[in-house]
């Protein structure tokens, strides 16, 4: 494992990244550059993957897109019959263009970004939830996962610095209140909402509350295996942020 030190949180501040001051001074990352690169390579392996990676190059190509979404396969399934009907309602018109990709992790869209998915775009608003593959496939600690979801804000801020970010609380999983996936997921979003203290740029938006029970508990007649929305957790999910969304368009 790597260690963060003092100096190299001193480098990320300089460069305007204070949100990493809320990380402890212990804070460690097993994924160093290379290793993190290898990863990327070889989650892209998935034929069907690079299949959607090579059309979504195509799609993007002489469109007008103002707001892009990006995320993992509960922001893919805006494409399918669960979320196109709550989609086209909400967002069609908002010239949106959805980068969801299902079973990614942090690092997976990661190289997305650097292989040309936003490349020539200039939205006014990136969408973007990540991060419950990572507590969920290999069950990483909420820090680690919150770095890669901070890695993936600075690579937005590089290649389009000229659009908004919001930043979605990862959505609650599991049964109950006291899921460890559930817990992780928690820790991860108390991390990332301060990603948004110091920066006109980076928003933080947690919906969660929407979903679940007066008890925490999240019913199967909004997310039915308890992690992916089905066509009524979708319009929760559009409702909820579509206020935020045509603010941050217009601002």
């Amino acid at each position: 494992m790597k260690k963060v030190t003092k100096h190299v949180l001193t480098i990320l501040l300089f460069s305007g990244l204070a949100a990493c001051s809320t990380l402890p001074e212990n804070y460690s990352y097993d994924k160093d550059i290379e290793a993190t690169q290898a990863k990327m390579r070889d989650g892209k392996a998935r034929k069907w993957s690079l299949k959607r990676h090579e059309s979504k190059l195509q799609e993007k190509q002489g469109k007008q897109i103002d707001l892009v979404f990006v995320g993992d396969s509960i922001t893919h399934g805006w494409e399918g019959k669960k979320g196109r009907a709550v989609w086209k309602e909400n967002f069609a018109d908002l010239n949106a263009f959805n980068l969801g990709y299902s079973g990614d992790r942090t690092e997976h869209v990661l190289w997305r970004l650097q292989n040309g998915e936003v490349d020539g775009l200039a939205p006014k608003l990136v969408v973007l939830m990540i991060g419950t593959n990572n507590t969920g496939h290999r069950k990483e600690s909420s820090e680690d996962t919150a770095y890669g979801i901070f890695a993936i804000t600075q690579e937005l801020r590089q290649r389009l610095p000229t659009s908004k970010i919001l930043l979605l609380g990862i959505f609650p999983r599991g049964a109950t209140a006291d899921d460890p996936l559930r817990k992780l997921n928690e820790g991860v979003n108390d991390i990332i909402k301060n990603y948004a203290a110091d920066t006109e740029h980076i928003h933080y938006l947690n919906i969660n509350e929407g979903f679940l029970k007066a008890d925490g508990s999240l019913p199967k007649s909004v997310m039915p295996d308890r992690l992916h929305p089905n066509q009524k957790g979708y319009q929760i999910w559009a409702t909820a942020m579509l206020p935020t969304i045509k603010r941050l368009m217009v601002e």
